[in-house]
């Protein structure tokens, strides 16, 4: 099913080819997906009248609390062929288990070897993997497989400890680390304080995972400034889940994640289902396509994007994405204003007073969004105090609650048992 540089073709041919699998797939999950066929059944879905992707609208889409509720049902296969099981981070909610077949697991490869291509990635290239390969983590394996299939170098250092970065750096000479962007700061930082001149090391390049780095316009936003104004590298930003088993990755235009047309369908839904126009915000919602284990169509991921047809200046004739705006649930309504937490979390990175921090929102007694920011601050006083909040007031035009908190508390807070990367939003707000 993989066709060598499909991103490349024309966009009637991608489209061919994209509703020929897609009637691979509505006869596949009609045979053998237990929820798809009741699926079709209750909502009165003739699969053979989808013949184009426009004809998707027939079918209403899916929400990750059906993923959820009915896990197994969405399986296709039967157990025996189950090579490896992975879940999702559970952010939103309990854990999804993704199994996969050996098929599945080479088409991960691929996806992640046609990331890195596109991200720049060369066989002659040495990454350094800041991130866990184990608690059921599909990503993590999914980065180790790719790079193999690639024929770069691969070093699986594991998440955190600066100190044994930094001496694997130097002792190996990586050319490309795989990181969460804010651990890139605490690199940084260690540098510093141990005068390692990071501009004179190995690392030309990054693959940012998990954090934004960029605004919806593409120019860096606060994180990403705060990497490239003190380190001369290269960032290639990306955006994936679990359930997709895709990533869509930044080539070095630096313009928007591309979308592989042959491993998912992608469409961009307001909240009444239709499809947005290009550069408007809309939900992300996900076909996949050559998935054998657990394949979906018309999923919503609840991350809500942007996106760009024209062809990149790369030579590639597929949508881009935006970096997420923010996610559904998490959206936040505070005295009169919409917030997501990735526009606090640019808010508060920007501060050099703060050095940690977690967000969390819940109900108040009228059933309305309070939002408590938990802050670990360079100093406690009272002239700290007044100057963050009236950064907070500047900012956001109102002050959240702030409480003050030392720095393992709030790594404790971020790094709850079981988690896989940093959680900085707790929504504790009373479920409806």
């Amino acid at each position: 099913m993989y066709i060598p540089d499909i991103e490349l073709q024309s966009k009637q041919a991608i489209k061919q080819f994209q509703e020929l699998e897609l009637q691979r797939l509505l006869g596949y999950l009609r045979h053998f997906s237990p929820f798809y066929k009741e699926w079709f059944y209750t909502h009165n879905v003739k699969v053979d009248d989808i013949k184009t992707i426009e004809d998707l609208h027939l079918v209403p889409p899916v929400s990750k609390e059906e993923l959820q509720q009915r896990n197994w049902d969405f399986l296709c296969v039967d157990k025996s062929r189950i090579a490896e099981y992975t879940t999702t981070s559970g952010t939103l909610g309990r854990p999804v288990i993704v199994p996969l077949t050996e098929k599945d697991q080479d088409r991960l490869s691929y996806n992640e070897y046609i990331s890195f291509c596109c991200a720049d990635g060369t066989d002659d290239d040495i990454y350094q993997l800041m991130l866990t390969l184990d608690r059921q983590f599909m990503a993590g394996m999914a980065y180790y497989s790719g790079i193999r299939k690639l024929g770069a170098g691969v070093l699986r250092v594991g998440p955190g400890v600066p100190s044994l970065q930094w001496e694997n750096i130097q002792r190996i000479q990586p050319t490309t680390i795989v990181a969460v962007p804010s651990f890139m700061l605490k690199l940084i930082a260690y540098a510093k304080e141990h005068n390692i001149d990071i501009n004179q090391s190995s690392i030309k390049k990054a693959v940012c995972i998990g954090e934004n780095i960029r605004n919806t316009d593409f120019s860096y936003n606060v994180l990403g400034k705060k990497i490239t104004e003190q380190w001369d590298i290269k960032l290639y930003s990306t955006y994936a889940s679990t359930e997709m088993q895709t990533a869509f990755t930044e080539c070095k235009a630096g313009q928007g994640g591309h979308h592989h047309p042959e491993l998912l369908i992608v469409e961009l839904l307001d909240e009444d289902n239709n499809p947005v126009p290009p550069g408007a915000a809309g939900e992300v919602t996900i076909t996949t396509l050559g998935v054998e284990a657990m394949p979906l169509l018309r999923y919503k991921t609840g991350d809500i994007c942007q996106y760009i047809e024209e062809p990149c200046t790369c030579g590639r004739n597929t949508v881009r994405l935006s970096p997420v705006i923010g996610r559904r649930k998490q959206m936040i309504k505070y005295k009169g204003t919409t917030l997501y937490p990735p526009a606090l979390f640019d808010l508060l990175t920007e501060m050099e007073e703060i050095k940690e921090f977690v967000v969390e929102v819940y109900s108040n007694e009228i059933g309305t969004d309070e939002i408590l920011l938990h802050l670990c601050p360079v100093e406690i006083s009272e002239e700290m105090d007044r100057k963050i909040k009236s950064y907070l007031q500047a900012k956001l035009r109102v002050i959240p609650q702030v409480r003050y908190a030392t720095q393992p508390e709030l790594l404790k807070m971020q790094f709850p048992e079981t988690t896989r990367k940093p959680i900085k939003f707790h929504d504790n707000r009373a479920k409806i």
